[in-house]
Parts: structure tokens; C-alpha cells; sequence
């Protein structure tokens, strides 16, 4: 693929993400004034559109591995829908909640949970920068080789851990504490993830059981 058309489907997809949340969060909510709701967005859609700019400018077929969602593995693609559901509805949550007045959130904890996400997307472009084989389905490539380094030192799966952050951070950063309702079983989405993952990995990546036996923590350091 092209730079040029890269870009211009990196870009359609980043600009396109941002209406799809915001009106998941804003249609529910009824209302303009839902700060939290905008704070959210500008948090999420800065940071993709800045790391897929960084990354279309250094290492565009890593972008463009990235691009692929179709899934090979049926137990990934079963996965990959349930989880994108339950994502979904943590989003729509939210705003029902601001609507309805369910849930009274300081604002100092609202402020935290946004941090955390952005913690999230930073620990994200760090792996996205130690491994460009980081992609967004479980496949092996050719020439894919294991990395032991960076985060990866620290948990086998520190995109994962990433990604747990911000799911679990979202419902606190929209002020509603029922969305987590929703985002709790996200964990359990991807601790499967995770399993299914490793089972391919140690199959047909050479060296993967090894650095599984190096690197004791799947996702949480001394936890599992």
C-alpha cells in the first residue's frame, strides 16, 4: 500500500472514531454540557492521531500491519465481537447516567481516571516503539522474531496491560461508576485473549516458550 493512501485511511479511520464515540456518549446524555464526555474524546483522539501520524512518518508498514482487524483464529473473531460489544455499551452507559443523575462522581476522580487513560495510550506507543510486530490480530508473520525487551521485560503482554487501563478507566472518566458494570468483563475478554494468544504463540513463534519461561507475568506483574 501506497504512503499516500495509508495516510489517507489512517486519518479517515482517526477523524471517523471521534463523531462515532461522541455521539455514543452525547445522544444518550441529551446534552452539549457533557464536559466529561468531551474531556474523553479529546483524550482518546489526540493521542491515535498522534501516534499514527509518528508511526505513517517512521514505520508505515508497521501502520499498515496495524490496519488489519480480520482475526484467523475463530475463538479471536467470537472474542473480538463480544469484547467490541461490551465496549460499546460502556460508552452508551455513561451517558444515560449523566441523563438520569445515577451517578455523583467528585470531579478529582473524573481527572485521575483521565490521567490513567492517557498513562494507557503512552505505555501503547512504547510498545507500539519495542515490538513492530505489535499487530491487531493473533498472527505469527514472517521473520517475526521475540521480543524480551523494554515492557516486555516486565509482563509478556504489555499492550494488554495498556488496553486494561483504559477500559477499566473509562466509565470513572465519564463520571459513571454503573458503566463499570459493562467494562469489568472486558478483563475477562481479554484474559482469553491472552490464552488463546500465547497458544498460538508458543506453536509457531520459535523462542516463545522460552521467554514465557524467563518472563513469569502474563499481564500484571506479580499477579499474572
Amino acid at each position: 500500500m501506497g504512503r499516500g493512501r495509508l495516510a489517507v485511511l489512517v486519518l479517515l479511520r482517526v477523524v471517523l472514531l471521534v463523531p462515532l464515540i461522541g455521539g455514543l456518549l452525547l445522544v444518550p446524555a441529551g446534552s452539549w454540557g457533557y464536559w466529561e464526555a468531551w474531556v474523553y474524546c479529546g483524550i482518546f483522539f489526540v493521542p491515535t492521531l498522534v501516534i499514527s501520524l509518528y508511526f505513517l512518518a517512521r514505520d508505515p508498514a508497521f501502520l499498515e500491519r496495524r490496519m488489519k482487524w480480520r482475526e484467523k483464529e475463530r475463538r479471536q473473531q467470537v472474542g473480538q465481537s463480544i469484547m467490541s460489544l461490551l465496549y460499546i455499551i460502556s460508552i452508551l452507559i455513561p451517558g444515560f447516567d449523566y441523563r438520569y443523575g445515577w451517578s455523583k462522581m467528585p470531579v478529582a476522580l473524573v481527572l485521575a481516571a483521565d490521567a490513567v487513560i492517557l498513562g494507557g495510550f503512552l505505555l501503547v506507543l512504547r510498545v507500539f516503539q519495542e515490538n513492530r510486530y505489535a499487530a491487531s490480530t493473533v498472527e505469527v508473520e514472517a521473520g517475526q522474531q521475540v521480543i524480551s525487551s523494554g515492557p516486555y521485560a516486565v509482563v509478556r503482554h504489555p499492550m494488554y496491560l495498556g488496553a486494561l487501563l483504559m477500559f477499566l478507566f473509562t466509565p470513572l472518566a465519564l463520571g459513571s461508576y454503573w458503566a463499570l458494570l459493562a467494562a469489568l468483563p472486558l478483563t475477562g475478554g481479554l484474559v482469553l485473549r491472552i490464552r488463546n494468544e500465547e497458544a498460538v504463540l508458543r506453536r509457531e513463534l520459535p523462542g516463545y516458550a522460552e521467554y514465557c519461561r524467563k518472563v513469569r507475568w502474563r499481564l500484571i506483574p506479580r499477579a499474572w
